[in-house]
């Protein structure tokens, strides 16, 4: 699944490619929304919300209201950006929107989630979420505190879990939760109430984040080399990058109650036994200087 880092950088990419230009094509090709017709319509911008993608639209010649795209990426959706008459390098059935604006294409392949919404609409379908660890609202103070409240509030629960319900803070996916558990030295099994400091566990959160939102590749390690970038995520069976002991993988999650978020469902886990110890309390590693 594509992480806060990976959706900021695609809405950037629509906003420089046809942000102020007017829609001369637009497919949504979803059967609820197929008969929406932006053709004509200037656009307005595009913006990230956690791992959601918003692309304002404005009202028609006719006066018809502005509308809203929502879009989802979940585990496989993909955003493009290219100049029109170059070769679609996807499949032509996987494209589930289709923009065009002069020389500009943006096209969303596979994607989990689109609708056609109204301003209002898009604004309640994520009054949920917690703080955005990219956005341009970020207060140090204000939104770590409120991250943490929001996480106290289920002391028993995993801080593995926690952290990838996007109701607590926006952003965070199954990448950046071993890594921050990793640099944090916290199993991610650990009950939220056994975490020391998370106001620290939140502000790297944000500093991982920060750092990737303008790389091509995520780097956790400081070391931009091929296979060195990342701490612990992906290297089940192989040896810790600080200390050898070979990472473990687990499933962690698979809650049954309708009511929990998506990212709250079974998704795996990383840890290295020795850096994560169980219930741990390390506090800052010397590695968080790298990033």
């Amino acid at each position: 699944m594509p992480e806060g880092d990976s959706v900021y950088r695609a809405a950037r990419r629509v906003q420089q490619a046809i942000a102020g230009r007017t829609l001369d094509r637009a497919e949504l090709r979803v059967p609820r929304f197929a008969a929406v017709d932006l053709r004509g319509r200037t656009v307005e911008g595009a913006r990230s919300r956690g791992k959601h993608l918003f692309l304002a639209v404005g009202p028609d010649d006719r006066g018809r209201d502005p509308v809203t795209l929502h879009v989802h990426l979940k585990m496989e959706g993909r955003i493009h950006v290219q100049r029109v008459g170059e070769r679609w390098r996807f499949p032509a059935h996987t494209a589930r929107l289709v923009l065009r604006a002069g020389d500009m294409e943006v096209v969303g392949t596979e994607l989990g989630l689109l609708r056609a919404l109204s301003p209002s609409e898009a604004d309640r379908a994520i009054d949920h979420l917690g703080p955005d660890l990219l956005g341009a609202d970020w207060d140090p103070g204000a939104s770590t505190a409120e991250i943490v409240r929001r996480i106290e509030q289920r002391p028993s629960r995993t801080i593995g879990e926690a952290l990838l319900d996007q109701r607590n803070l926006a952003g965070i996916g199954t990448v950046y939760r071993a890594e921050l558990c990793f640099l944090r030295g916290l199993d991610p099994r650990d009950p939220v109430g056994a975490v020391s400091d998370l106001p620290a566990t939140v502000t790297l959160a944000r500093k991982l984040l920060v750092a990737n939102a303008d790389r091509a590749v995520r780097v956790t390690t400081g070391d931009t080399r091929r296979g060195r970038e990342l701490w612990v995520y992906g290297r089940d069976g192989k040896p810790c990058r600080r200390c050898g002991t070979g990472v473990e993988t687990f499933r962690l999650g698979g809650l049954a109650d309708p009511d929990e978020p998506s990212d709250s469902l079974d998704r795996i886990a990383y840890r290295c036994p020795s850096c994560q110890p169980a219930r741990a309390t390390l506090g800052q590693s010397p590695t968080e200087e790298n990033l």
